[in-house]
């Protein structure tokens, strides 16, 4: 879902709490995965790094599934 779709006139009653997926912890942490693109790709003289960007569990430092690029699940 797009962010800029949600309607922001949402009371926290109205929505679900997300936990983590190992330890239930409720609180996250934002986090950047790293993926390296080969040069041949990129058609440059080096490799490029490409950063995507998740929340991590604050506690145990878990990713859970929702939160991962949809081609890495």
């Amino acid at each position: 879902m797009n962010q800029k779709e949600i309607n922001m006139n949402v009371a926290l009653k109205d929505t679900l709490p997300i936990v983590c997926e190992e330890c239930e912890n409720s609180v996250f942490t934002e986090g950047v995965l790293l993926r390296k693109i080969s040069r041949f790709v990129t058609g440059t003289a080096q490799d490029a790094l490409m950063p995507v960007p998740v929340f991590a569990c604050s506690k145990c430092g878990h990713v859970n599934e929702e939160f991962m690029p949809k081609d890495k699940k």
